[in-house]
């Protein structure tokens, strides 16, 4: 039944995307504006490290007593993980009455499938009584559906990098422009270290808008302790914390600005006033981050039983060449064992621009096409831009298990194989897999 209406919504409208808040707020309209009875926003974008941030902000708040609505995209195995509500995922009952409520609400007229799931989900946030509403852009900013709010507590936005170029021009000023489309007067913004042509976008806007900007590196600040732990400083606060509970370097940048949003919520004067964050709930949250196919460590499943002892398997969901530098980079501390991949992409992406950075650190890598994926490179070109950016053993393979039994034959071992390339391909495998 979900399938079904999931198919039906996908229909309303010719374009997957098509950047508009007209159909939205048209939507929203009809189903009595639930985004203005929402509680108070936290409204995420940027290009990446945004679910990863989401993530740890939801679990900082958790850990210190909220009760917190949180909206995310894509999902990776069921639709209902983009819908958080109070903590709690709907079940397909609940999921299906929302569904078809705002289905009837729209009667037929042309809307994108995210713009009317999204209306789904600040309907089901605005029923149900909460202490906090983050909110994830699915692309972009100043037109992406999630932008109705009108007033939100905070925005935040995490490191701006090329992607989705199509939609959002081809210079990394006007993807940076699109983002700060976030930015409301008055309201304060907590941003990531940018590079210095999004920093000059982001100043620009804040400055037409009024916008208080809190920026890493100027503002607040995150250094990672000899025991892995994280000491974070920000203007009116020093908290000496444990490492976050996700796998890579990267991690405790994500930390920081969603340490930085609990320390700029606390200070603000938005019912219901925040409290000062305990340093021990801010330390349970940290440990209690719970965020699938970033840098995850798979430990049963098909795949993890073809694996000889002290094999390693590691799924990673990014998708662009700064989510690529980010996991070449932490992949530079496994030096201890031999790395390969098995590798699926999307053709939309900058698959050269993916490899560049990481080819020449795997042994040998696998490509495979995403299943069920039209938009998927073949697995031939998969291991093609492998090769062009000289990965000395790449092939094509017929799936995922195909990939692993090849790498078992070519790789010395104990050896990590790490899945990469794609949320969809990653969902593929959380689909079988924990």
């Amino acid at each position: 039944m979900i399938d079904s209406i999931l198919e039906r919504l996908t229909r309303l409208h010719p374009k997957v995307i098509d950047l508009s808040l007209d159909r939205v707020s048209r939507l929203l309209d009809a189903l009595g504006n639930p985004q203005d009875r929402l509680p108070p926003v936290v409204h995420v974008a940027g290009t990446n490290g945004k679910g990863s941030t989401v993530a740890t902000l939801r679990a900082l708040a958790e850990a210190a007593g909220l009760r917190v609505h949180v909206y995310t995209s894509p999902h990776l195995v069921r639709f209902a993980e983009r819908i958080r509500v109070n903590g709690v995922l709907p079940t397909d009952p609940e999921l299906l009455a929302l569904l078809e409520e705002v289905e009837a609400a729209n009667g037929g007229q042309p809307v994108t499938f995210f713009e009317i799931t999204t209306a789904a989900a600040l309907l089901a946030f605005a029923r149900a009584p909460a202490d906090l509403c983050i909110l994830e852009t699915g692309l972009g900013g100043r037109l992406d559906a999630t932008n109705v709010v009108a007033r939100p507590a905070l925005t935040v936005l995490t490191p701006i990098a090329m992607d989705h170029q199509n939609f959002l021009g081809g210079r990394i000023e006007s993807i940076a422009a699109e983002k700060a489309g976030i930015m409301k007067r008055g309201v304060p913004c907590v941003i990531a270290k940018q590079g210095r042509k999004v920093v000059k976008v982001l100043e620009a806007r804040s400055g037409e808008l009024g916008v208080p900007l809190y920026k890493e590196g100027e503002d607040f600040f995150v250094r990672t302790r000899p025991d892995g732990g994280l000491i974070y400083r920000g203007k009116s606060v020093e908290w000496s914390l444990p490492a976050p509970n996700l796998a890579g370097g990267f991690q405790s940048r994500n930390a920081a600005l969603a340490l930085a949003a609990v320390e700029r919520l606390s200070r603000l004067n938005v019912p219901p006033v925040f409290p000062d964050f305990p340093d021990a709930a801010l330390g349970m949250g940290l440990r209690s981050i719970d965020w699938p196919a970033r840098l995850q460590r798979l430990s049963a499943g098909p795949l993890v039983e073809l694996l000889p002892e002290g094999w390693e398997l590691w799924l990673d969901g990014g998708h662009n060449p700064h989510a690529a530098e980010a996991l070449a980079q932490h992949t530079r501390n496994w030096r201890d064992k031999p790395l390969a991949a098995v590798f699926g992409m999307l053709s939309t992406k900058d698959v050269d621009g993916y490899m560049e950075p990481l080819a020449p650190r795997f042994h040998a890598l696998r490509g495979i096409a995403i299943p069920g994926e039209d938009a998927s490179l073949s697995a031939e070109d998969a291991a093609g831009a492998a090769t062009r950016h000289f990965c000395l053993d790449a092939r094509p393979a017929a799936d995922a298990a195909d990939a692993v039994h090849q790498l078992l034959r070519v790789v010395p071992g104990p050896a990590r194989i790490l899945i990469c390339g794609s949320l969809y391909l990653a969902g593929t495998i959380l689909s079988v897999h924990r």
